[in-house]
């Protein structure tokens, strides 16, 4: 995002300044735990800086604003969460970025190119790093957080000019993983805000010790197929979420008891 402000002065202030604040609480939080509630604060701090920017608070009717926020900040943090592995945040990001690109060049523009590029090659640069059986470095929350708000931002100017949920989907791996995992959680009544090592990739990588670059590959992968399902179909949002979301809601109920070890069900 600084990268993109130096080099393309058109960048909007209010979005560089809600980034800056989400990346920098963020690197505060690598470096030294702090209370949920000032991470909170701070967060909704970010998404109204980024929903300014985008004209939301004019687009958007009154009633759905509270919605977006939570939305949006629950997305920020299920991005955290989903990276627990070597390699599974910086290609799950560079499989959107690349199809938001493929979007803004050949269906609808909705952004400045180079705001895609650049984070495209950022995310190159550090799966160079990253993407390896022994990680010479790791985003943390700083990286993380920093990019799922990043791409928030671009999914939030897609979805506004077209007026079409349909292009959500692009998150639609992790968003599964997120929520069953949070359900799951709930069930065996456990606090969904400690920490845990129950999403569906954590147990293919620690419990059934499937190499991480695998399971990083194929959750890339799999989010590959939904994207080009999303930008080469023309069924409407509802059933390319029914031909989205069942699939992979089964794949996770049907299969994860039997991946799990007996002592982590109960």
């Amino acid at each position: 995002m600084i990268l993109y402000a130096v080099f393309f002065h058109d960048a909007s202030a209010f979005l560089l300044f809600g980034m800056l604040l989400i990346s920098l609480i963020s690197f505060w939080d690598d470096i030294s735990s702090l209370p949920s509630r000032v991470r909170l604060l701070v967060h909704l701090l970010a998404v109204t800086a980024l929903l300014y920017s985008v004209n939301a608070f004019q687009s958007l009717p009154i009633w759905l604003i509270p919605i977006v926020y939570i939305l949006i900040i629950g997305i920020i943090n299920a991005y955290n969460f989903m990276d627990g592995i070597n390699g599974i945040t910086g290609l799950y990001s560079l499989i959107i970025l690349c199809s938001l690109l493929y979007v803004n060049e050949r269906i609808v523009s909705f952004a400045d190119s180079a705001f895609i590029i650049c984070p495209i090659i950022a995310s190159i640069v550090f799966l160079f790093f990253n993407f390896r059986k022994k990680a010479k470095c790791f985003a943390g929350d700083v990286g993380s957080v920093s990019i799922g708000f990043w791409i928030l931002a671009l999914l939030l100017m897609l979805i506004l000019k077209t007026e079409s949920l349909t292009y959500i989907l692009f998150l639609a791996v992790y968003g599964v993983d997120t929520v069953l995992t949070i359900i799951h959680r709930l069930l065996l009544r456990q606090n969904i805000f400690e920490p845990h090592r129950l999403h569906f990739y954590q147990i293919l990588a620690n419990e059934r010790k499937v190499p991480h670059l695998i399971v990083s590959a194929l959750y890339a992968l799999v989010q590959l197929l939904v994207n080009c399902l999303v930008l080469f179909s023309s069924l409407d949002f509802i059933y390319i979420f029914i031909l989205v979301a069942l699939p992979l809601i089964m794949i996770y109920v049907i299969t994860k008891p039997i991946l799990m070890p007996k002592r982590a069900l109960s």
